[in-house]
């Protein structure tokens, strides 16, 4: 039997390309049923068997409403809070509207995600909950409102470490960066010498993917990595063993 045949469901939010699609691939191969709560239609590639559920991360009522009949429909006992934005802009460019759509898809709706899935884990005496950050949180130029934010998720998951622990429930962050995704190319445009000087740091010479985030992410959600919480795993290539920027 698989260790993670604990008859629960997924749900990886932001799942229809880039890390969020090879995280949904990699827990549907290991017989994971996925939810994908995410804005946008899945890309080609994402696995059939992943359940797609439409909504804007942003709007707090039309999650909470798709949150509702996730939950309904699904136990839920294992959360990768992986959706999120970037605002590029330095401290004088950064508007407030910009800060607070990123709060409200970077931390609130993993808040609220994590919320409605809580019974189900408490019920099963079971639970992994992942969230996804970034190398950013180490320091990063024009990040000001997405740094701020991935270093509230990693506060979350620390906190709620020490608080679901006695649960059964295990809450870790992964660090991701630099990622080839269509993400990171809007942020770090490929003709920038910035860009490049990122790229000839990485101490493994080679751009990560998002297979190798994925694989961390199955590592934590693994019904045998129950004595792993709290904890912050960068999948960086070794480039945050050095700078962060």
């Amino acid at each position: 039997m698989s260790p993670n045949a604990d008859g629960g469901a997924a749900l990886v939010t932001g799942a229809s390309r880039g890390i969020g699609q090879a995280i949904a691939r990699k827990l549907a191969a290991d017989g994971l049923t996925i939810v994908n709560l995410d804005i946008a239609a899945p890309e080609p590639g994402t696995p059939e068997a992943v359940h797609f559920t439409a909504v804007d991360l942003a709007d707090r009522a039309a999650t909470a409403a798709a949150l509702a009949q996730i939950t309904a429909a699904h136990d839920i006992t294992r959360l990768v809070n992986n959706a999120g934005i970037v605002q590029a802009a330095d401290l004088a460019g950064t508007t407030l509207e910009d800060l607070d759509r990123t709060v409200q898809v970077n931390l609130r709706a993993a808040l609220q995600c994590a919320q409605a899935v809580l019974p189900a884990m408490r019920r099963a005496r079971f639970g992994r909950i992942v969230n996804i950050a970034s190398r950013v949180v180490l320091g990063k130029t024009l990040r000001t409102a997405y740094a701020a934010t991935k270093a509230g998720i990693a506060g979350f998951t620390r906190t709620w470490a020490l608080e679901l622990g006695r649960d059964g429930i295990t809450v870790n962050t992964i660090g991701p960066g630099p990622i080839a995704t269509d993400m990171f190319t809007r942020g770090n445009p490929p003709d920038s010498p910035r860009t490049q000087a990122i790229l000839d740091a990485i101490p493994v010479g080679r751009m990560g993917t998002p297979d190798d985030v994925a694989h961390a992410v199955a590592f934590f959600l693994d019904a045998r990595s129950s004595f792993v919480t709290g904890q912050m795993l960068y999948v960086c290539g070794g480039l945050s063993a050095g700078k962060a920027d």
